[in-house]
C-alpha cells in the first residue's frame, strides 16, 4: 500500500518512505520525529534526521500523512485516511502524549473577511492525561508511557 501511495503521487520509492508510511498507518497515536526515527531504527531502516525530515514533508505535502502541532512545539504525524475524516486530538500538557479523538471532529462555522480562506484547521485539547490527572494518587509515579 505505502508504496502504491508514493507512487500514485509521483514520488521516488524509497525505504523510508514506505517504512514512515508503514509506521504511521500502524500507530494508533499521531508520532513525534524522534518516535518515527526510534521506530525505524528498530526495524534497521537506515536513515538520518534530515532525510526523516524531507520525507515526511513530502507526506505532508502530498496528502499522504497530516502534521499537527504539538504543545511542546514538536509536530506530531499521523497517516491521513483516504476517506478525509479529521478528528481532533488531546495533548497532555505534562508528559505531552498526544492521542487521536476519533469520534470527535473539528467542526466550526466562522465568517471570514472577503478574500479570506480556511486552508486547515485543527482543534487540539489540552489538559492531563490518566496518568498525569490530580486524581491520581501522590505515591503513583506519572506517565508510565
Amino acid at each position: 500500500m505505502a508504496r502504491e501511495l508514493i507512487t500514485r503521487h509521483g514520488g521516488r520509492v524509497t525505504r523510508t518512505r514506505i517504512a514512515v508510511i508503514e509506521t504511521l498507518l500502524a500507530s494508533d497515536q499521531p508520532l513525534s520525529h524522534d518516535e518515527l526515527g526510534s521506530m525505524l531504527a528498530e526495524i534497521d531502516i537506515p536513515h538520518d534526521r534530515v532525510t526523516l525530515y524531507r520525507a515526511l514533508d513530502w507526506l505532508v505535502e502530498h496528502g499522504i500523512a497530516r502534521r499537527i502541532a504539538g504543545g511542546d512545539r514538536a509536530w506530531r504525524f499521523e497517516a491521513a485516511r483516504a476517506d478525509g475524516h479529521r478528528h481532533a486530538h488531546f495533548h497532555c500538557d505534562h508528559c505531552g502524549q498526544v492521542i487521536c479523538l476519533e469520534h470527535l471532529e473539528p467542526s466550526f462555522s466562522t465568517v471570514l473577511p472577503d478574500g479570506y480562506r480556511v486552508d486547515r484547521a485543527e482543534l487540539i485539547l489540552h489538559g492531563a492525561c490518566a496518568s498525569c490527572s490530580p486524581q491520581r494518587s501522590a505515591n503513583e509515579p506519572c506517565c508510565p508511557h
